[in-house]
């Protein structure tokens, strides 16, 4: 056996027993991780499950007090229609700001990932004129100004002149 194998052998080995204590150090991490995070998964599921059922007594005690002062069935739709726009407003106030044509432009939040996934597309191609004939990138860059003639050029221009 070569010399450098004989003490390449006991790296290889010491790398190999690091590399698994490391392994299972970030295993027992993640699984103590997941475990926390579960808990709190769990008792926000169960909140909403005990928000849901508050929200429906709240809607059966509304419906109670309309039908006190008239027919059951107008009671009961009006509490469906309280309840309608009340879902409505809620659901607008969770989208972003609303487009001109009513519905919610799609918007990609910074530091989120999967949520809006598709960068925005502009409209035509770069460089493709448009109805007003300027190219969509907008319109092109000015050239390069030209250095006016300095009071010296100009004179020497003119002197040549003057002397022909």
């Amino acid at each position: 056996m070569n010399r450098l194998d004989q003490r390449e052998h006991p790296d290889r080995r010491l790398a190999d027993e690091l590399a698994q204590v490391a392994r299972e150090a970030i295993r027992d991490e993640l699984r103590r991780q997941t475990r926390e995070q579960r808990r709190t998964a769990a008792l926000y599921a169960a909140a909403g499950a005990v928000a849901l059922y508050a929200g429906a007594a709240l809607a059966l005690a509304v419906g109670l007090a309309l039908a006190a002062g008239m027919p059951d069935w107008a009671a009961a739709l009006i509490t469906a229609v309280i309840l309608g726009i009340a879902a409505h407003l809620l659901r607008g106030a969770a989208r972003p700001a609303h487009g001109p044509g009513g519905d919610a432009a799609p918007t990609r939040r910074e530091g989120a990932p999967g949520v809006g996934a598709y960068p925005p597309e502009p409209p035509t191609a770069p460089g493709v004129p448009t109805a007003t004939g300027v190219p969509a990138g907008g319109p092109p860059p000015a050239p390069p100004a030209q250095r006016p003639a300095s009071p010296a050029e100009s004179d020497a221009s003119g002197d040549a002149r003057h002397r022909e």
